[in-house]
């Protein structure tokens, strides 16, 4: 029998990095990415981020590929999201995002780092962020990507 536990963090962002998730309905987007998660064969370990980007650390079976998830999980949040009168300056997600591979070791710090997400933005901007995480991850950056006009 073979058995498969793959961790990622995974990154994103609004379009054009614009502040469309409201914080005080931020539980309810994450309510419903729990269910698209869930509906996928995944497990959500802990979701968070800012008004602009989200954080995931999630599992996933070996027949799902990220990209795939991914895919899926923009599109159909950001139907809900417009559909959400809760939501009502969300245009869409930005292009792409980050994952990145966490090993069982790395996973409580990973699900720390998301739960202070707020306190961790008094300091650091999101871009910052993002290039600090793909750097530190052996990734190099496409600064097409940090543009403000995808």
């Amino acid at each position: 029998m073979s058995y498969s536990i793959l961790f990622y963090h995974i990154v994103f962002r609004t379009w054009r990095s614009q502040m469309t998730i409201p914080l005080d309905h931020e539980r309810e987007l994450y309510a419903y990415i729990l269910g698209i998660v869930n509906n996928m064969g995944g497990t959500l370990v802990r979701i968070g981020g800012m008004p602009d980007h989200l954080h995931l650390l999630l599992a996933l079976p070996p027949q799902r590929a990220v990209s795939d998830v991914m895919r899926d999980l923009k599109q159909s949040s950001s139907k809900w999201l417009k559909d959400n009168p809760n939501f009502p300056h969300f245009v869409k997600w930005g292009e792409g995002f980050a994952a990145f591979t966490v090993g069982r070791t790395e996973k409580e710090m990973i699900r720390q780092y998301i739960i202070n997400q707020k306190a961790h933005h008094v300091s650091e901007q999101f871009a910052d962020e993002y290039r600090r995480l793909i750097l530190e991850h052996g990734g190099n950056i496409n600064e097409q990507y940090f543009l403000k006009d995808d």
